[in-house]
Parts: structure tokens; sequence; C-alpha cells
């Protein structure tokens, strides 16, 4: 392996020690992909969080689970809807793991790194797709959560590991929760104080690279809704008039809520599913569908805030009642000064590293926009870099195992001080 000459010697060091970990870096992905940790799975949440949490441990980091936050009722879709109306109970709401490792210079100094990792896939554990695949020539393997993000937990935990072993102390904390697929709704509030508790100047979380390995440096903002309404039953042969169909008025508000969207400036309103569980021959009475939104930047926020609100029509004492309910739990991620600094500091370490690190900007979010919505500097893009996301197709580039566990501990190293 040839190393650049920008790297001081202790790095060089790192690089060796973390290249001599090659196969233990795949053995260690295959395992984690091979673990089911989709649809709130909850054996393989817990043998999963488990065994990072021991891992860390070794470190001598400190754990604090907090409990999984009640999420809004009507997250989740039909299966919320029924589950309300059959009175039975949500899903379990999962702990997010705290890791501390910190010296009390860290805990006063304010330069230690959050590091964020969510544990969940959107992965069906009973799909066939199950395992990581190596294909033939050894240079990509396929596998549920294999970028998404195994494998930035994965390289993660090897780069701390291997800073320990080469003798080099860096104050940093693993937040770790199983909910981010489905919005974080659970853990928003851990994510969002551990980033404001003022032990940290920067945060990295453990998203894949972008398409062509970019770092992206700026994201746009989420927001999830229910349109929910309410009519009166009829039977549709003999009182059809009688009838005030929800179904109708639902798709009023559907068509009126999608007219929000304005692609050129950034605004999407998306809606699936739909649900209505009454029979072709009655009028039905409820109805509801549910929806996504994203914006570039507040004002965009504020602007579909708006628009959904004003779908909302009638009241409880009057049909039909159209009520939205609409929580925007990611907040848009602009490119702060902090963010930038943070994120040519990456770019550097890449250069040095013989590599480069194009910046980008997505409309995708993850707990990036959480962790900078609280004050913290974050860059979300440094895990391994892939793709097919959220897709039986998802895959990595093996190369990317080392490539960015190298980065991830240099950068660790020199932001520490």
């Amino acid at each position: 392996m040839s190393l650049a000459s920008g790297l001081s010697s202790i790095e060089q060091r790192l690089c060796r020690e973390i290249e001599s970990r090659r196969d233990a870096l795949l053995a260690d992905l295959k395992l984690h992909v091979g673990i089911p940790t989709g649809l709130n799975y909850t054996p393989g949440l817990d043998e999963t969080r488990e065994r990072f949490i021991a891992r860390a441990k070794a470190l001598g980091a400190e754990l604090t689970l907090i409990p999984g936050q009640p999420r809004p009722w009507w997250i989740g879709g039909p299966k919320a809807m029924r589950a309300k109306l059959a009175g039975t109970q949500p899903d379990p709401a999962p702990p997010t793991a705290v890791l501390r490792r910190l010296s009390s210079q860290g805990q006063s100094s304010g330069r230690a790194t959050l590091i964020s990792g969510h544990l969940d896939t959107v992965h069906d554990p009973a799909s066939p797709f199950r395992e990581l695949s190596i294909a033939p020539d050894g240079t990509t393997a396929t596998g549920p959560g294999c970028v998404d993000m195994k494998g930035g937990l994965v390289i993660a935990f090897a780069a701390v590991e291997a800073l320990e072993a080469c003798g080099v102390r860096v104050d940093w904390s693993f937040i770790l929760n199983s909910d981010e697929e489905t919005g974080s709704f659970r853990s928003d509030a851990a994510l969002r104080a551990e980033a404001a508790s003022g032990h940290y100047g920067q945060a990295i979380a453990l998203e894949p690279a972008m398409s062509k390995g970019e770092l992206a440096i700026s994201r746009g903002g989420s927001g999830q809704f229910m349109i929910e309404a309410k009519g009166q039953a009829a039977h549709v042969g003999r009182d059809f008039a009688s009838g005030i169909s929800a179904t109708d008025a639902l798709a009023r508000a559907i068509v009126s809520a999608h007219a929000a969207s304005d692609a050129a400036k950034g605004l999407c309103v998306n809606i699936s599913p739909l649900w209505c569980d009454q029979p072709t021959n009655q009028v039905a009475d409820h109805a509801a569908a549910w929806g996504n939104v994203r914006f570039p930047d507040q004002p965009g926020q504020d602007a579909l805030a708006a628009a959904l609100r004003a779908v909302g029509r009638g009241s409880s004492s009057t049909l039909p009642h159209v009520t939205v309910h609409a929580d925007f739990a990611r907040p848009a991620k602009p490119t702060t000064p902090a963010t930038e600094a943070l994120a040519l500091q990456a770019r550097r370490v890449c250069e040095d590293l013989g590599q480069k690190l194009p910046f980008a900007t997505t409309a995708g979010v993850c707990d990036g926009n959480n962790l900078q919505a609280a004050g913290l500097a974050t860059i979300d893009t440094l895990g391994v870099r892939g793709g097919g996301l959220h897709t039986p197709q998802e895959w990595i580039d093996l190369s990317s195992l080392v490539e960015r566990c190298q980065v991830l501990a240099i950068l660790l190293q020199r932001v520490s001080g």
C-alpha cells in the first residue's frame, strides 16, 4: 500500500493498522448484514446493539440507554389506523444507546466527536434478501443494509479500535438509534439532547456516500402528514342521498395538498398510501391518506405547512370533516460555515490519502438533519460507497471498507486537536 506524503507518521501507522484489518472488516460486515434489523425486528436490533455496546465498552465507553419516545399515533400508515380502531398496542419503541468515551478534557473542551449511526434497515426480515453475497470478482457485494448503514457502522467501530491500537487518544461518543428509516420520531429527543450537550465540536453521521462518492454538505428537509376525512355512512342503493362521502372529501383534499408542489422550488408533496376499509356498496364515513413533503429551506417548510393547514375543513360538528396531522421532524440542513469547515477537513484527509471528495447537495434526509438542527456542525455521508439503497439490489464497493475507515480514523484524530 502506497501512502500519500501529506500524512503524519502516526497517520501512516493508522492506515497500516486498518489495512491489516481488511479481512476482519469484510467478516464483520458479513456478520451484521446477516442479522435482520428491518421493519422494527426487535431480536435483530437488540443483538446488533449489544454487539456494538460490547465493543465500545471494551474501549472504556460508558453506556446510557435512553427509552424510545412515543411517536404520533398516525405515523405508520394504514397499519397505524387499524391499530387505533382496534385498540391494540403500537409497535414497541426501541431504546437509543449513547456510548461516551470522553476524558475530563473532552467533556469540558467541546472538541469530542459525536458519531451517529442507525441500526435499522428497510428490508423485511422474512425476505430471501438476507445475506452478504460477494461478486465473483470480489470487488462488490450485495446484501440488506450493506451500505445503509451496516457498512458505516462497521468502519466506524473499526476506526476507533484502530486509533486505540495505535495509542491515539481521541474523545468520541456513539449514538445508536433503531428508527432512522421511519423518521427517528422515537429517538429525535435523544439525538438533539446529545448534540446540544456541550461535549462535542462536531458530529459525523455514518450514511453512505452519494452515488459518485460525494459528500453531501447540504440537505433538504422532510415532513410526514396524514389527511383524515370523516363523513356519514349510508346504503348506496337505498339511501345514497343521506350519505356524506369521506372518500370524496379525501380525494378533494389530496388534490388540494398536491397542488402545493413546485418542483422548480424544491417543494414536493407526495401522497400514498390511501386507506378506507369500507365496502363499495356503502358511502364511506372514514378515509385517510398519508404523505411526505420535501423542502429546501425553512421558508419552504413554512409554505408547505401553511398549504397543509389550508386543506383542513369543517369541525367535529360539521360533515364532511377533514383533519390534517403533520410533523416536520427533519428540518432542512443548510451549509453553515462550521459544517463547511468540517467538510473541508474531511476533503483534506481524502486528498492526503490520494482520494477525491467532491461535494454535493441532496433532497434526502437523515439523522444529520436533526443533529445540526440542535446546533452541532454535522457531515453525514462519510460512510462506505455503494448504491441500490432500499432495494434488493443494495450493493457496496468493498474497497471502500478500508478506504473510508482510514478517512474516518484520520479525521477523528485531526479534529480532536
